[in-house]
C-alpha cells in the first residue's frame, strides 16, 4: 500500500497545503486525481487561471486559446495551472436594450465568482484573463479584493474594419475617406445616418459587414483599451503585454511569459496591495486623460480605490484630469487606433512621454519587479509615427475627463472632452424617463438643434445597471447634431461616446436628485471652463417640486438586478455594490 504522499512546504505553495497536504485532506486529493492531477501535480504551487472567455461577442471570444498558453508558461515555471471561468457581458451586442443593464452589474459578479472560487481553492497566485469593458475591472477588483500574488493579462485590441472605396458619410471638414479604417462606433452612428436618410439601408449593412473583422476587443481607445492602458500604467498588467493585439503571433508568447511571471510574484510576495497604491491609481486616470480615455475610466478607477481602502474622490479626478494634456491621438475623438499605438511604441512611450512631462509617479511598481519609470526607459518610437504627439504639441492642454458640479448634480457628473465640442451650451430641457424613448425621438427626428436630451431613471439603483446611451448619442452625432445637441444622464456612456454627452450624473433621479425634478422646457445650462451644470430655476422652485416628488416603482423587484439595486452605491463612489463593514 502506497504511502500518503508528503506535500512540503516550499513557501510558494503556502496557501494549496491547507487545502492539499496531510491524511486529512485525502479526500481533496482524489478528487484532483479524477481529473487526471498526480502528486507531483499537487505539491507544485496551484495557480488560479481565471478565465472570461465567451461565445457570446469578439472580445474574449479567443480567450480559450490564450488560456492554454498561459498554462503551458505556469506548467514550465514550475506551477500547476487550474483554469475556471467566469462570466463576461458584451456592451456592442446589448447596447439599446434592457440587457444593458446587466453590465455593468457583471463587472460585481465577475469580482465576486473570482473571490469565491479562488477563496474556496486557497489558490498560490492567480492570473485572470480579461478582454471586454467590464471583465477588466471586475477581475481586477477581485485581484486587490484577494490581495494573493497575481495578474491581469488583456486578450488584446481587434484588429480595425476596413471600408472599401468611398466610405458614404462625409467628415467634419466634408471630405471623404477611401478604404477608411472603421470600428464598430462607426456602425453606430451610421445607424442614426440611416435613420436620418443620409445614407441608405445597403450603405449601413456595407458598413456593418466589414467593422469588426476578427477577435478582439474594440478598436479605438473605448472601455476595454482604456482600462487595458490603465491596467500597465497602474502596475497590474505586464508592460507591453497588453498593448499586442488579439490576433497577433506574439500574444501567445506574451501569455506563455505571463503565465510563468505568476511564479515570480508569488516567490517575491507580489501582492496587489504593493502595486496599488495612492499614486498608481494617479497614474492610471493620468493615463486615462491623456489619451481621451472612456468615462467609464472613473467609475472603475473609483471601485478599485474602494476595494483597496485607498481615499480617492471624483473631485482627485477632475484635479488630475486638468493638468495631464491629452497626447495621444486614438478614435473616438481622433484618428488612431489601438493597433496604431502598438505600432508605435506602445503603452511604454506614452508612459515615457508622460514622464518627461512630470504628469506620472515613476517610482510605482508594478508585476514585472520593475518600476514605471523603468518600464518606460525601455519604450522604442517608430520613426514617423503620429499616435502618442510629443509634450509640445498636444491635441488638448488639458485632459479629456471633466467633471461637472452644480444644482443639477451636485455629487458631480462626468463628460469626455477632445477640444472642439461647444464649451458653452443652454438650451430646453427634453425629458424622457427611458433610454427606448430617447432614440425613438431622436429615430423620428423629433430633437432639434439647441436641445438637451434628458435621459433620466437610468442610475445605478433606477435602471437599475447605469445603462450606456452609445445608441442614442451615436444616432445625434450620425444625424449630424453632435455639436448642437447635448445630451444629460444618471445612466453612463460607451467609450465610444463624443461629443457634449455629459453622464453619471450624481445623486441619480431614482434617489432623489435634482435630474429627477426637471420638467419639460427647463434651461439647462453647461459651462465647460466653469466647471458647471445647471437648470435655470429658482432653489425655491427646485424645493417646491421635490416635496411633490415620489420614487417610481423599481423596475425589478427580484433577482440579481434587484439585489444590485438595493446595494449599489452611487456614480461618484464607483456604482460598486460591494458591503464595507468598518469604515463605511
Amino acid at each position: 500500500m502506497a504511502d500518503t504522499p508528503e506535500i512540503r512546504d516550499t513557501l510558494l505553495n503556502r496557501r494549496s497545503r491547507t487545502l492539499v497536504a496531510g491524511n486529512d485532506r485525502a479526500a481533496a486529493r482524489a478528487m484532483f486525481k479524477a481529473i487526471g492531477m498526480s502528486d507531483e501535480d499537487l505539491a507544485k504551487p496551484l495557480i488560479a487561471v481565471a478565465n472570461t472567455w465567451t461565445e457570446v461577442g469578439p472580445c474574449n471570444f479567443h480567450l480559450r486559446r490564450l488560456a492554454a498558453k498561459v498554462k503551458e508558461g505556469i506548467k514550465r515555471a514550475g506551477g500547476t495551472p487550474l483554469e475556471f471561468n467566469t462570466i463576461s457581458i458584451s456592451d456592442g451586442i446589448t447596447m439599446g436594450t434592457d440587457g444593458m443593464k446587466a453590465s455593468l452589474i457583471s463587472r460585481e459578479m465577475i469580482a465576486d465568482s473570482i473571490e469565491l472560487v479562488t477563496r474556496a481553492n486557497y489558490f498560490d497566485g492567480i492570473i485572470a484573463l480579461s478582454s471586454c469593458d467590464k471583465t477588466i475591472p471586475g477581475t481586477i477588483m477581485a485581484l486587490i479584493r484577494l490581495d494573493i500574488p497575481g495578474l491581469m493579462l488583456y486578450g488584446g485590441t481587434i484588429m480595425p474594419g476596413k471600408f472599401p472605396g468611398e466610405y458614404p458619410l462625409a467628415n467634419k471638414d466634408g471630405t471623404t475617406d477611401i478604404d477608411k479604417d472603421i470600428n464598430i462606433v462607426h456602425v453606430f452612428e451610421a445607424i442614426g445616418a440611416a435613420a436620418s436618410g443620409t445614407i441608405t439601408t445597403e450603405q449601413l449593412k456595407a458598413i456593418e459587414d466589414v467593422a469588426c473583422p476578427g477577435p478582439g476587443a474594440c478598436a479605438g481607445q473605448f472601455t476595454a483599451n482604456t482600462m487595458s492602458t490603465i491596467a500597465a500604467m497602474m502596475g497590474i498588467s505586464p508592460m507591453g503585454m497588453n498593448d499586442v493585439p488579439a490576433v497577433a503571433a506574439e500574444k501567445e508568447d506574451v501569455a506563455m511569459q505571463a503565465g510563468a511571471m505568476v511564479l515570480k510574484l508569488i516567490e517575491n510576495d507580489m501582492r496587489p496591495s504593493k502595486i496599488i497604491t495612492r499614486q498608481a491609481l494617479e497614474n492610471a486616470i493620468a493615463s486615462a486623460a491623456a489619451t481621451g480615455g472612456s468615462t467609464n475610466a472613473v467609475l472603475h478607477t473609483l471601485a478599485f480605490a474602494r476595494e483597496a481602502g485607498i481615499p480617492l474622490t471624483i473631485d482627485d479626478i477632475e484635479t488630475i484630469s486638468k493638468r495631464t494634456p491629452i497626447i495621444a491621438d486614438m478614435t473616438p475623438t481622433g484618428k488612431y487606433n489601438a493597433l496604431d499605438v502598438y505600432q508605435a511604441g506602445g503603452i511604454r512611450l506614452l508612459a515615457q512621454r508622460m514622464l518627461e512631462g512630470d504628469y506620472l509617479h515613476g517610482g510605482t511598481i508594478t508585476v514585472t519587479g520593475k518600476t514605471l519609470a523603468q518600464e518606460a526607459a525601455n519604450a522604442t518610437e517608430t520613426p514617423g509615427q503620429k499616435v502618442i504627439l510629443p509634450l509640445d504639441q498636444p491635441i488638448k492642454p488639458s485632459g479629456g475627463l471633466v467633471v461637472l458640479k452644480g444644482n443639477l448634480a451636485p455629487r458631480g457628473a462626468v463628460v469626455k472632452l477632445k477640444g472642439d465640442e461647444p464649451q458653452y451650451h443652454k438650451g430646453p430641457a427634453r425629458i424622457f424617463n427611458r433610454e427606448e424613448d430617447a432614440m425613438a425621438a431622436v429615430q423620428s427626428q423629433q430633437i432639434k438643434k439647441g436641445d438637451v436630451v434628458v435621459i433620466r431613471y437610468e442610475g445605478p439603483v433606477g435602471g437599475p445597471g447605469m445603462r450606456e446611451m452609445l445608441s442614442v448619442t451615436a444616432a445625434i452625432v450620425g444625424q449630424g447634431l453632435g455639436q448642437d445637441v447635448m445630451l444629460l444622464t444618471d445612466g453612463r456612456f460607451s467609450g465610444g461616446t463624443r461629443g457634449l454627452m455629459i453622464g453619471h450624473c450624481a445623486p441619480e433621479a431614482m434617489v432623489g436628485g435634482p435630474i429627477g425634478l426637471l420638467e419639460e422646457g427647463d434651461l439647462i445650462e453647461v459651462d465647460i471652463e466653469k466647471r458647471t451644470l445647471n437648470v435655470l430655476i429658482s432653489d425655491e422652485e427646485l424645493e417646491k417640486r421635490r416635496a411633490t416628488w415620489q420614487a417610481p416603482k423599481p423596475n425589478y423587484t427580484s433577482g440579481v438586478l434587484a439585489k444590485y439595486a438595493r446595494l449599489a452605491r452611487q456614480a461618484d463612489d464607483g456604482a460598486v455594490s460591494n458591503v464595507w463593514l468598518e469604515g463605511d
